[in-house]
């Protein structure tokens, strides 16, 4: 219904941001990545969503790029996996690195997904398996959400993409220690990325803001 909103943010949690377009503030719910890779509060971003109707509710689902948000309408198409369940696979994996589990048969990196089980997660290999090509978006250089953070901060390719990465990767080794996806997101995006950090200076910066 409604195909993407562009406004400024005004409120961001780890799971839910607000954007105001023409004095209107839209509630739009978001995954701990994404909320990683949106500028500050008062900046202008463009998000891309998916509009999920329920009888007691009306809920908007962002994505920074069309390819996240076409992964996740094909991820909601399996059976047992809502909205919520979705955005929880999100929230753990890039598109990419869901498209190849699923190539790859990768039931277990699926599975790390808060509330999805091992068979939960052989069910999505299963669905997807033949709709899903692990090569596309892995290819080209820069991704979909990435050139529309690019495009959000204003800056160069280059820089945005090297702290993209970094804050990424760094979030991931967060996760891998055990630490909560929301939690490491919130930490890594506190992380004032100053020109030659790279990952292993972020995680440092990011540690203290879990103590």
């Amino acid at each position: 219904m409604i195909a993407y909103i562009k406004g400024k943010v005004t409120e961001m949690t780890g799971e839910n941001l607000v954007l105001e377009v023409n004095g209107i503030g839209y509630n739009i719910k978001i995954s701990p990545g994404t909320a990683g890779l949106l500028p500050g509060w008062g900046q202008e971003v463009k998000m891309y969503t998916y509009t999920h109707v329920r009888e007691d509710a009306f809920l908007l689902y962002g994505f920074l790029g069309r390819e996240e948000l076409e992964i996740f309408k094909k991820l909601i198409t399996v059976g047992g996996i809502g909205p919520k369940g979705g955005l929880s696979i999100l929230s753990v994996m890039t598109a990419n690195e869901l498209r190849f589990a699923i190539a790859s048969g990768d039931a277990k990196a699926i599975a790390k997904a808060p509330g999805i089980g091992v068979k939960t997660a052989e069910r999505i290999i299963l669905d997807l398996r033949d709709k899903i090509s692990s090569l596309d978006g892995l290819l080209g250089g820069v991704t979909d959400k990435e050139s529309e953070v690019i495009h959000s901060h204003g800056a160069a390719g280059d820089e945005v993409s090297v702290e993209q990465e970094a804050k990424r990767e760094a979030a991931e080794a967060l996760m891998a220690l055990g630490y909560p996806s929301s939690e490491s997101w919130k930490a890594v995006r506190q992380v004032v990325f100053q020109e030659r950090m790279d990952t292993e200076e972020v995680l440092k910066q990011a540690l203290k803001y879990m103590l």
